[in-house]
């Protein structure tokens, strides 16, 4: 066989086996059993968390494992609970897990183009401005199916860096009344952008910290108070102040809380749908 022939053969047989390869890298990744898109997305978001956004994964040991081929169950109700940096959170840590969260999601992101990826990842919006129950009542009828819910108790992203903000009491009623566990996760290091979903395509170095599991089921404790305990084990793990109050609307922005020294001129503020 002559150069001229043989080295055009020899890359078209090296692309086929690098398209094979491709294909089985995606096909092994079974998130959804039989569902290729699953396995796609998750290989997507394994790219982009470890060559766009070069992350760091800590406590990987505390993260439980899936049941057999059920992508959706750890085989107890479990809340994966993070702080918010960026809209790139809870793609980072699905990228890391091997179990698909059903993630709750503020009703203000929800982007109408994307409505065909909202209905295939099962999002359960929030409407931030109500405190309707219905999203609450999905979502612990999740958990007591056995299955995981993602949650960013703060409802906000949060601005600035490293300050959390308080908790919202639902995390607490949904430990209450299913007795799920919890799975902490401290985010950090993302790209402070906005809006929020600039993050997709911005690179950042960021760190992702998975803390033990928390069990509250033995602890006589009200909904408000473990949502509170919740924030002691966020601000233990990272050492960052706390809020005294959330954001609030004013005008069609989110108006954050003051930092200390600052007057009302310097309050940071989002616009409506700048942030999730």
């Amino acid at each position: 066989m002559t150069p001229g022939v043989w080295i055009p053969v020899s890359i078209g047989v090296l692309a086929w086996l690098a398209l094979v390869g491709v294909a089985w890298w995606i096909t092994s990744c079974r998130i959804r059993g039989d569902d290729l898109r699953g396995g796609f997305f998750v290989r997507v978001m394994q790219l982009m968390a470890r060559f766009q956004h070069r992350v760091t994964y800590e406590g990987l040991e505390h993260v439980p494992t899936r049941v057999g081929d059920d992508w959706s169950t750890v085989g107890e109700p479990l809340i994966v609970a993070c702080n918010h940096t960026a809209g790139i959170d809870p793609l980072l840590v699905q990228a890391a897990i091997t179990f698909e969260p059903r993630w709750m999601m503020a009703a203000d992101m929800r982007a109408p183009a994307l409505e065909w990826f909202w209905r295939f990842a099962g999002i359960i919006f929030v409407d931030r401005e109500e405190t309707g129950s219905e999203p609450l009542r999905t979502a612990i009828k999740h958990l007591k199916a056995n299955r995981v819910i993602g949650i960013f108790p703060e409802a906000h992203i949060e601005r600035p860096e490293k300050r959390l903000l308080p908790f919202k009491d639902g995390i607490g009623m949904m430990i209450r009344r299913t007795g799920a566990k919890v799975l902490p996760v401290v985010i950090e290091g993302t790209p402070q952008v906005d809006p929020a979903y600039a993050s997709l395509w911005r690179t950042s170095r960021a760190r992702v910290r998975f803390l033990p599991l928390v069990d509250y089921a033995d602890r006589e404790m009200k909904p408000a108070e473990i949502t509170r305990d919740l924030e002691r084990v966020f601000i233990e793990a990272t050492g960052w102040p706390i809020a005294d109050e959330s954001p609030r609307l004013v005008d069609g922005w989110w108006a954050f809380p003051l930092l200390p020294g600052q007057d009302e001129a310097d309050r940071y503020r989002i616009s409506l749908g700048g942030d999730s």
